[in-house]
This record gives C-alpha cells, structure tokens and sequence, in this order.
C-alpha cells in the first residue's frame, strides 16, 4: 500500500496556516482565496491546532453566531492528530475515520511538512486499485505489462 511520502510527492508539500492570534476572518479568506477547508494553526514552527470550515460553522450552530473577528485560538481544534511520511494510506484513513476529521497534517521531527485529506486518500487508493485491475487484466490477457 503507498505511503504518505508518495502521496505528497504527487501532491507537494504546500502547508497553509495561520497564527492562534489572527481572525478567524483572516482564516476564512485564506481558506476561500486557496480554496482549501482547513488551516494548521501555528505558533512559530509548533504545531497548536487545526482550524477547518467546519469548525466554524458548528461554532455557529451552536452559539447562533460568531463573531469572526475573534482569534483563531478561540475557535481551532487544539488536539490535532498527525501522521509521519512512512504511514500507509490504509492508516491515515483509520485515524480519520475513527477521529471524524477530513484534514491530517504530516509531521516530520516536530515540524508540518504537508496536509492530506480524505479526498488525496481516496484518490490515491483508487489510482491503486485501478492499476492493479489493469496489471491482472495485462496478466490474464497475456499482454506485456506497462511500467
């Protein structure tokens, strides 16, 4: 099963984030202008939280507003759950399964090196499956095999 590490090869290793003390309203318009749903939230190179789309509007549900003027601190999601560059894509997709979060920053020697989402997982567990499917189909045929 691939790795993370292959995955951000593919992918790259671009990490947006935002400081506990910004907006939220910061936040939103680089989430919006980067069309991404969630933000590391740094302090410094310390990882501190995530902030997602989702994590506001809940805010919002729950209070009947929110003033998108507060700091990111007072909304993000302080305990963050990561993932290394070795970890499989069959263990990301546990932790986000059972952890019900769509974001999974990638940490290396306590630094964020890259995000990965539900999406990339799928995407790359069905690029496997179909180049498995296409390698037996090959077999089976007895066409050569495409490297």
């Amino acid at each position: 099963m691939a790795i993370v590490k292959h995955l951000l090869d593919i992918k790259g290793q671009v990490v947006w984030s935002v400081a506990p003390n910004a907006k939220a309203l910061e936040a939103l318009k680089l989430m919006a202008d980067k069309d991404i749903g969630a933000l590391v939230v740094l302090d410094g190179d310390k990882l501190v939280g995530i902030l997602s789309e989702r994590d506001i509007a809940r805010r919002m549900a729950k209070t009947g507003g929110y003033d998108v003027n507060s700091p990111v601190k007072d909304v993000m999601i302080s305990t963050v759950f990561t993932k290394s560059l070795d970890a499989t894509m069959g263990e990301c997709m546990k932790v986000m399964t059972e952890k019900h979060i769509r974001h999974l920053p990638i940490v290396e020697n306590g630094k964020v090196i890259g995000m990965i989402t539900i999406g990339d997982i799928v995407k790359e567990i069905i690029a496997t499956q179909e180049s498995t499917i296409k390698s037996l189909e090959n077999f089976i045929t007895g066409q050569s095999f495409e490297l």
